[in-house]
């Protein structure tokens, strides 16, 4: 049997709830091998991550850091500034915390993060749950021990010696549905279990093309829909002008929100998953077996969600619809394939074959891995 002993450990990265939830997973881990583990999350001042993990229990510090940004900025201007002092504060937080280890997962705090424990000598490991590396981690993973990645082939990215093929952390409760399940789904978003079911999911931030593709549907009267209910996460950024947009339509099979409390009962009760295709959410939907429809984000570094999207979509495991046409096309396609039967069981049954559920545990021992050498 394993040991475990009691390590300290910093994880880093936010920004969205793609690099939230598997840092959150990972640290539950480490906790549930060890409750005397002791793990300090760094963030980014002002972004989802500051409130998200504390709500989830763990201390986190935030760096003044952002990204570039795409239009001209004076910010930009500000960015190496900024870096720099990102790195200075973050050896700073790393001299009084003394950790084991620093995991980088992601988003604008773990790029300073990780390259100020590589420069003071503290091991440290990337978790890249994307297909398709960033420039950032490209360069840190020179001096990772050890990069845990999602997909095949990454060795276009990181030394093929130190990468380890784990999947990405998702939260326990995401699995297979049982007929008890999806029973208890219908009662709890209140369903018809005779009808289809579709779930919209735009990520915790909302996505413009996805309620735009939902508008545009119903403002033509929801075609092919007349046996279908929808659960539609509009995101808290759009939810105000989604209700502005419902109010006074009498559309009782359609219900939409903000932000979606119970995702392993929304994935359960659905028949059809549209979503964007960061990396969360694919491992969530390979491990919930759920048939989808990705449409990739354009508004993403080096197009990684295409990437993300077109490894499943290879594998006749999801379908893609482009952000320039699901506006016109993508309801269409959802309704299509909802009418379908026999190609949703397929896609289930491919997606089913991509699932890895273990990539918690896979990383945590990673990590013990790196620090008994």
């Amino acid at each position: 049997m394993k040991e475990y002993p009691a390590i300290r450990a910093i994880i880093s990265g936010g920004g969205t709830g793609g690099h939230i939830f598997p840092a959150l997973s990972i640290a539950n881990q480490l906790k549930a091998l060890n409750p005397q583990t002791e793990i300090l999350f760094v963030g980014a001042n002002g972004r989802m991550e500051m409130e998200k993990v504390p709500a989830a229990g763990y201390k986190i510090v935030g760096l003044d850091i952002s990204g570039l940004k795409r239009s001209l900025s004076v910010d930009n201007l500000k960015l190496p500034f900024k870096v720099i002092r990102s790195v200075m504060t973050a050896k700073k937080i790393i001299r009084e915390f003394k950790p084991d280890i620093a995991i980088g997962v992601g988003g604008y705090a773990s790029a300073p993060l990780l390259r100020a424990a590589q420069e003071l000598k503290v091991p440290t490991l990337i978790q890249e749950q994307n297909g398709f590396a960033g420039l950032t981690n490209k360069i840190l993973g020179k001096n990772a021990k050890k990069i845990c990645v999602a997909y095949d082939g990454m060795e276009r990215f990181f030394p093929a010696d130190r990468i380890i093929l784990t999947g990405n952390p998702i939260r326990k409760e995401i699995v297979p549905a049982t007929e008890e399940m999806k029973q208890e789904a219908y009662a709890f978003y209140g369903l018809n279990p005779e009808k289809k079911h579709l779930f919209i999911v735009g990520g915790s931030l909302g996505s413009r093309t996805l309620n735009t593709a939902m508008k545009n549907w119903i403002e033509a009267g929801c075609p092919g829909g007349e046996n279908l209910e929808v659960i539609w996460q509009c995101g808290k950024y759009y939810k105000a002008g989604i209700d502005a947009f419902m109010e006074g339509r009498k559309l009782p099979a359609i219900q939409h929100s903000d932000f979606i409390k119970r995702m392993d009962l929304a994935y359960a009760a659905a028949d059809v998953v549209i979503s964007r295709s960061g990396a969360s959410s694919i491992s969530e939907l390979c491990a919930a077996h759920k048939a989808s429809i990705f449409v990739p984000s354009p508004n993403v570094t080096e197009d990684h969600q295409t990437h993300n999207a077109m490894a499943l979509v290879r594998k006749d495991a999801g379908m893609i619809v482009k952000d320039v046409d699901a506006p016109a096309s993508l309801m269409e396609t959802a309704c299509a394939l909802l009418a379908d039967p026999e190609k949703i069981a397929s896609m289930e049954r491919n997606i089913a074959l991509l699932a890895k559920t273990d990539a918690a545990q896979t990383i945590a021992d990673e990590v013990y891995g790196i620090l008994n050498k």
